[in-house]
């Protein structure tokens, strides 16, 4: 075998190779796919395709406009107790987390001096009182100047003065509740008590106990739950939405049951960097079911519309910058455009296109065209 030979058949065998090659890349006829597109264009040609779809008759209906933000529960009131005045605390007499009346007495620091100070005032008060009471009668004949008479009066007045002052320092030894409301955990001690002889001193007034008070040091926290305040933020197009009176609703985790409340006061501005505005609710919180602190989704209803067209949402077909939907009719898919106007989670509302009785579809839009004929499986 010659050379020429042995390269001609080399290249007839890869020749054969590649030939193979590109045949099973070939498409291959498919009889199943043919017999379909066969009877699909018989059906296409006799007018006989069908969609099955679901439908909606329009009727009136009461259509909400809401939307939801979300906002934290706040105390109706709520404050840092401090003494005002400086000194050991001897006594508390209270307990931790349990409801206080306004001007019960919390907790008290030692007022020993401040007590003989007024006792000493007291004692002079019925000698200076005396004092007067004889200078009157001999101021009247004239047995005294009226100089002497006005010095005894002032002395009295002076001396009456000295007493409330005392009693006023005494009051600032007392720490008293602002107003109903659960007091918190105290942050001050009054001592431990080793033995019975420490005791006996203690009720003698012979030693002092507990934490050292100043204005700066807080007892406890009171807290007024009921009723709750609801903060809540909303953008600047709601402002003249949302006022005073508004009602709403608002949820917490864990709770199933949504709570409502009454919009009592909003700011007076909005806020220039967020463009939103703030308001507060009122919850009244009888039971004491919520605490303050908890954040929660608010509910507002803007506007109730009575006799709505509103269709849901996935039966709309945006178009070339238009909103269309279609109608059945005579067993047959027809396209009308339409305008909207408000959105729900679930519904838009039909200003303008559709009327009363109308059927709509709503299942398939997107396979949807002018004169196709469909049949209704379902209609609400």
């Amino acid at each position: 075998m010659n050379k020429k030979t042995k390269w001609g058949i080399i290249i007839l065998v890869g020749a054969g190779i590649i030939g193979g090659g590109i045949y099973s890349q070939l498409p291959k006829k498919n009889d199943e796919l043919a017999a379909a597109d066969k009877v699909m264009g018989g059906n296409q040609k006799k007018g006989k395709q069908i969609l099955n779809v679901n439908a909606k008759v329009i009727k009136p209906q009461l259509l909400t406009d809401e939307f939801t933000t979300t906002g934290v529960l706040l105390p109706d009131e709520e404050v840092d107790l401090s003494f005002e005045t400086s000194g050991k605390i001897v006594e508390i007499n209270f307990e931790e987390g349990t409801p206080v009346k306004k001007g019960q007495l919390l907790a008290k620091v030692n007022d020993r001096q401040l007590q003989a100070q007024l006792q000493r005032l007291v004692s002079q008060l019925k000698l200076a009182e005396d004092r007067v009471f004889r200078q009157d009668a001999l101021l009247k004949r004239d047995a005294v100047s009226k100089e002497a008479y006005e010095q005894v009066k002032t002395d009295l007045a002076t001396l009456n003065a000295d007493i409330e002052i005392v009693k006023a320092n005494i009051e600032l030894t007392e720490l008293r509740a602002p107003f109903d409301g659960i007091i918190g955990l105290r942050q001050v001690s009054v001592g431990i008590s080793y033995d019975s002889l420490y005791l006996f001193l203690v009720a003698q007034h012979e030693v002092s106990v507990g934490t050292y008070a100043s204005p700066t040091t807080v007892v406890a926290k009171l807290t007024k739950i009921a009723p709750l305040k609801v903060e809540f933020s909303v953008p600047e197009r709601y402002a003249k939405q949302i006022k005073k009176g508004t009602n709403l609703n608002f949820s917490v985790e864990g709770k199933l049951d949504a709570f409502g409340a009454q919009v009592y006061a909003v700011e007076s501005a909005i806020d220039p960097n967020l463009h939103q505005f703030t308001a507060r609710a009122l919850y009244p919180n009888v039971n004491h079911i919520l605490l303050p602190g908890r954040y929660t989704s608010v509910l507002l209803k803007k506007e109730e519309i009575p006799d709505a067209i509103a269709i849901p949402t996935e039966a709309i077909v945006p178009e070339m910058g238009k909103d269309k939907v279609y109608l059945y009719k005579s067993g047959k898919a027809e396209p009308v455009d339409i305008i909207t106007g408000i959105r729900t989670a679930s519904e838009v509302q039909v200003i303008r296109g559709l009327h009363m009785g109308d059927t709509i579809i709503t299942s398939g839009t997107l396979q949807l065209r002018t004169g196709l004929v469909v049949k209704l499986d379902n209609i609400d």
